[in-house]
């Protein structure tokens, strides 16, 4: 029995709208700066999490009745992943600023390219 034919794939319009809910990533949301990205943040959550709170029982001092690892636990880790959140934002914002801006020029050059290749009549 002959295999079925494959699915027919969509064109990328240039007006094209996003992929809906539940649809795979697109592959160039995993390039480098993205991975990059993540894991700097990972090591900065990492480092949060186990790092400050672990090593600042050695710190004796005290901010009002409480130590200052009590602080840090309760109240600095959760700025600290608040920031985290904000940069990610940020950072990933700026990304898909220069990928829209390098596809609107890619178009553009294409289409200059076209134009100049049509013939002319006249």
């Amino acid at each position: 029995m002959p295999a079925p034919p494959p699915l027919p794939q969509p064109r990328a319009e240039a007006g094209a709208r996003e992929p809906a809910a539940g649809a795979p990533f697109a592959p160039d949301l995993h390039d480098a700066r993205h991975l990059w990205l993540k894991a700097a943040l990972l090591l900065a959550w990492a480092l949060v999490s186990f790092g400050a709170c672990y090593f600042v029982r050695d710190l004796a001092w005290r901010v009002g009745d409480w130590p200052l690892g009590y602080w840090i636990a309760s109240q600095g880790a959760v700025l600290a992943f608040i920031a985290i959140v904000v940069v990610y934002c940020v950072a990933m914002n700026r990304f898909e600023r220069a990928d829209a801006r390098a596809a609107e020029d890619a178009a553009s050059s294409a289409a200059q390219a076209a134009g100049d290749a049509a013939p002319r009549h006249g």
